[in-house]
């Protein structure tokens, strides 16, 4: 590869690296607080909130059934909107945002599920509050399993980010179109795809790092 097309390949790199990581900021941030009210709401919850349980669950499992292409088109007019592009870095940030968040909060409902109701049992016993239940007990409980599931969450936003670059948003899925398959480059397809699987490797080993420490505490 020239150097100008290094130069490209590491600028890809890095405009990736934005769309994944402000995007799975924006994931951890909405999806988690769902899934705690969602297992919450539930019934035997602590909130007494079936149709809004109901209702919720109802607008996650939708966005989660679209498949992200189809979501990305869909969201134009909203992307547009929100950053007055619908083209480049920031403009697929709020597709793979909206698409993240309820992926990740089914997630974490699973893994909020699996905590102990003895513990939060034991919790409302000695008189603690909601908000000290869920920030004391239910979050350090399941917090192994909130990393992991946030782990597999940005691996499956970097695979998005590179579909992102079939409708122009920047990355390394855009310049594996353009300069690989548009121009027959077979050499420029490959090294997109090398980066591509190290960084999912990369993410994949820090997330199983980070939860086998977690619950060897």
């Amino acid at each position: 590869m020239s150097p100008q097309m290094l130069d490209r390949l590491w600028q890809a790199f890095l405009d990736t690296l934005t769309m994944v990581g402000v995007s799975a900021v924006i994931a951890l941030f909405v999806g988690v607080p769902l899934a705690v009210f969602l297992v919450l709401s539930s019934p035997g919850g602590l909130i007494h909130a079936p149709r809004t349980n109901r209702v919720l669950g109802a607008v996650i499992n939708g966005f989660r059934a679209a498949p992200f292409i189809v979501l990305l088109v869909a969201l134009l007019p909203f992307t547009r909107l929100v950053t007055g592009t619908t083209i480049g870095v920031w403009a697929a940030i709020v597709p793979l945002s909206i698409s993240a968040t309820p992926f990740l909060a089914r997630i974490a409902e699973v893994s909020l599920r699996e905590v102990e109701h003895g513990l939060i049992e034991a919790a409302q016993a000695i008189g603690c509050r909601r908000w000290h239940i869920i920030r004391h007990v239910l979050l350090p409980e399941a917090l192994p399993g909130l990393v992991g599931g946030f782990t597999i969450t940005i691996v499956s936003m970097i695979g998005a980010s590179a579909m992102a670059g079939a409708v122009g948003a920047g990355g390394l899925g855009d310049m594996a179109i353009r300069y690989g398959y548009q121009r027959f480059d077979t050499t420029v397809m490959l090294a997109v795809l090398a980066v591509l699987i190290a960084t999912v490797c990369l993410v994949q080993f820090i997330g199983d790092t980070a939860v086998r420490r977690l619950r060897a505490r």
